[in-house]
């Protein structure tokens, strides 16, 4: 493959940089940081391949300034809202996620969120290190217990909806979700019941958001729909910030129709919306779902096999349908 170029535009894990290496392209890595619009356009012309990450936008104006040369985009995400398939698809260029290898740890990470918001336990730990005086009393710090009954809805029960069913199964919780595979015999062994969004809204004690970012999805969780959700119910997401209207979501919290939220991924991304950094019922995390070693490592090596596999001439390991 020598001479063929390979554009990587973030530093990847160091066991992804080595497979790169290996693959005897020339490769051009664009920094630890994301590159400006402008180094990613000039660095991809006569490009073969891009590995990119969901802080790039590949649209028709960087497909148009890599020419006919490029064959394929890998995105190092299970998500690949930042890449315009149609441009793609129009240019002859192949596009491909990462997808089940991150569906453990994303899953983890979104039980992690369920259990630190219902049972308000950043909460508590931000009050313990403030100092100020306190004595175990029987009405102080209650939360959620999932394990009482509690109505989990997983919005797009898909590989990462379905590792947290079989979690919260594990916790004895009831579980409503959408989707197709919700009426699956792997969901029904979950004790998995398929309901229309709707009613998942209105019935659930705690909605997860685990559906692709997409025209359709965009801005799902508004004002209406926050209203539709039980008072004192929980909000979490792990799947891509837009999904939410975070000012409606603010209002939500302060009315107190919603009693918390915990958000991996923020709407504008990566600015973090005021009123929700200001609310103590709200745990924010840096969108690091994925950021498991063994996953890390494991998305940007399935990359990195599958530019190898399309520049070989062969087919793509996990292409984007």
């Amino acid at each position: 493959m020598t001479g063929r170029r390979l554009v990587v535009t973030r530093t990847l894990t160091p066991a992804a940089m080595a497979a790169v290496e290996q693959l005897g392209v020339d490769a051009v890595v664009l920094g630890d940081g994301p590159p400006t619009r402008e180094a990613l356009v000039e660095a991809v012309p006569g490009a073969a391949a891009i590995v990119s990450v969901l802080t790039e936008r590949i649209d028709g104006e960087v497909l148009a300034a890599a020419g006919p040369s490029l064959r394929i985009v890998a995105n190092v995400a299970a998500g690949v809202d930042n890449v315009d398939l149609e441009a793609a698809a129009a240019r002859g260029v192949v596009v491909t996620n990462t997808p089940d290898v991150l569906d453990e740890a994303t899953a983890d990470l979104a039980f992690a969120l369920i259990l630190a918001t219902t049972r308000r336990i950043v909460e508590s730990d931000r009050f313990i290190r403030g100092g100020d005086p306190w004595i175990w009393g029987p009405n102080d710090w209650i939360g959620l217990q999932l394990s009482a009954g509690a109505t989990l809805g997983i919005v797009g029960l898909g590989r990462i909806g379905m590792a947290v069913a079989r979690r919260a199964h594990a916790f004895g919780a009831r579980i409503v979700a959408t989707g197709s595979r919700a009426s699956s015999e792997e969901a029904a062994a979950l004790g998995v019941t398929r309901v229309e969004l709707d009613e998942l809204f209105s019935t659930a004690d705690v909605v997860s958001l685990h559906c692709p970012l997409t025209p359709g999805t965009r801005g799902m969780v508004d004002a209406e729909r926050l209203r539709s959700m039980r008072r004192g119910s929980y909000l979490i997401n792990t799947g891509r910030g837009p999904l939410v209207d975070e000012e409606a979501l603010a209002d939500a919290l302060d009315s107190g129709q919603l009693a918390g939220a915990g958000l991996d991924v923020h709407e504008h991304e990566p600015r973090v919306n005021e009123r929700l950094r200001a609310s103590e019922r709200v745990v924010l995390l840096p969108h690091i779902g994925s950021a498991g070693a063994a996953t890390r490592d494991a998305m940007g090596l399935l990359a990195v096999r599958n530019v190898e596999a399309v520049l070989a001439g062969g087919r793509p390991i996990t292409p984007v349908a």
